[in-house]
């Protein structure tokens, strides 16, 4: 990494971050663009864009002629493809990692089974991926780091189940071992700033995701910022009562979300819906084909995610929300039951709830540990926050 050059980007007026940040979220922008939406004479944007020029991160696009405007335009873009990072999803078993551009676009993938959780050793296994992915160290900007618990200020992992962590200065060890400035978050944190920053909730203010998998995840973007509180992290909505004479989970009260929408709660109902052993991708393929038993589990499972859908709008109040996860599969193949789950729990005469499904692999939550460096490497910790977009 060019010495100096994350601090340089620090070093700059909050103002000309907000720039950066624009530019990189909604494409190339005209000075005159930029000068309207922030409010400055074009002499101020110049002086504010010129550090961002001169060191490589921003340039000139392609002329734009507008009939009868005069001399053509030209705008200004992010150099993406000079600028790289690496992110990587952790789980219990594996490790995720994708080198990506400035705009997260994925350049290359490594899946890499862990052979031990103890943190040295995942440590060691993520500065080796790091190695094999191959980018030129004169371009790699830094490492963003995912996985499922608990997290405090994009460094340290206060606990994390299902790797056996707690009080764990992951990030501090991270830079130690690979030389890069590196921050760590919540997995469905990352996934969302993702989906905010460069995918389907771009240019929405406010939203809700949740995700359906190993376990049930949340997180909600208010006035263009993530929401962030000590449970924010914790899954919590996975304990939500759904119905209090369903299914038992251990340590759960009856009928959470967990207990109806995890992929282990999803096969131990198909298992006993069909009367054998199937594993969770058995379940989903039998489904999928038709098979009446599996279906059946799919499609009640289907009608309380929708229960779910509904309740996050009323409590949260917003309008949006996008279900992904590598299990959401389930409303993808029973989007009927979904739209009546909601139907049957919204309060009457409230304003229609508009869901989108993007399922998604770990290739996925790669990226959105990579948008976490993004975001480390074009904002500073005062601003990342509270940045308008």
């Amino acid at each position: 990494m060019p010495a100096g050059l994350k601090d340089e980007l620090d070093s700059l007026p909050r103002a000309a971050r907000a720039i950066l940040r624009r530019i990189l979220v909604h494409g190339p922008q005209s000075r005159t663009e930029l000068a309207q939406t922030f409010e400055l004479t074009l002499a101020s944007l110049t002086r504010l864009t010129k550090p961002l020029l001169d060191h490589g991160v921003l340039a000139e696009g392609s002329a734009q002629r507008t009939p009868g405007k005069g001399r053509p335009r030209l705008p200004l873009d992010v150099l993406a493809s000079e600028h790289l990072v690496v992110g990587v999803k952790l789980t219990g078993e594996d490790l995720y990692a994708a080198l990506t551009d400035l705009r997260g676009d994925v350049l290359t993938q490594r899946h890499v089974p862990l052979t031990s959780t103890r943190p040295d050793t995942v440590v060691e296994a993520i500065a080796a991926v790091v190695a094999d992915l191959g980018a030129p160290a004169d371009r790699l900007r830094g490492l963003g780091v995912s996985l499922g618990g608990r997290t405090r200020d994009r460094s340290d992992v206060v606990r994390a189940p299902f790797l056996g962590w707690n009080d764990l200065p992951l990030a501090s060890l991270l830079r130690q071992a690979t030389g890069l400035p590196s921050v760590v978050d919540n997995d469905v944190v990352a996934l969302t700033e993702s989906l905010h920053w460069f995918g389907p909730a771009r240019g929405h203010d406010t939203f809700a995701v949740i995700t359906i998998g190993a376990g049930i995840g949340y997180a909600l973007v208010v006035h263009d910022a993530i929401v962030r509180g000590a449970g924010a992290d914790l899954s919590g909505i996975g304990n939500h009562v759904l119905d209090p004479h369903g299914p038992a989970q251990p340590g759960s009260p009856d009928g959470t979300a967990s207990a109806y929408l995890s992929s282990e709660a999803i096969r131990r109902a198909g298992s006993a819906a069909a009367g054998s052993d199937l594993t969770y991708e058995e379940v989903m393929r039998r489904a999928e084909a038709g098979e009446t038993a599996c279906l059946g589990v799919v499609r009640a499972a289907a009608f309380q995610l929708g229960r779910l859908v509904a309740a996050v709008a009323d409590i949260a109040l917003t309008e949006l929300i996008i279900l992904s996860g590598e299990g959401i599969g389930l409303a993808s193949l029973a989007p009927d039951e979904v739209e009546r789950g909601i139907a049957a729990s919204r309060v009457p005469h409230a304003p229609p709830v508009v869901t989108e499904i993007h399922p998604m692999g770990f290739e996925a939550w790669a990226r959105g540990a990579a948008v976490l460096a993004v975001q480390d490497f074009v904002t500073s910790a005062a601003d990342r926050e509270t940045a308008p977009r």
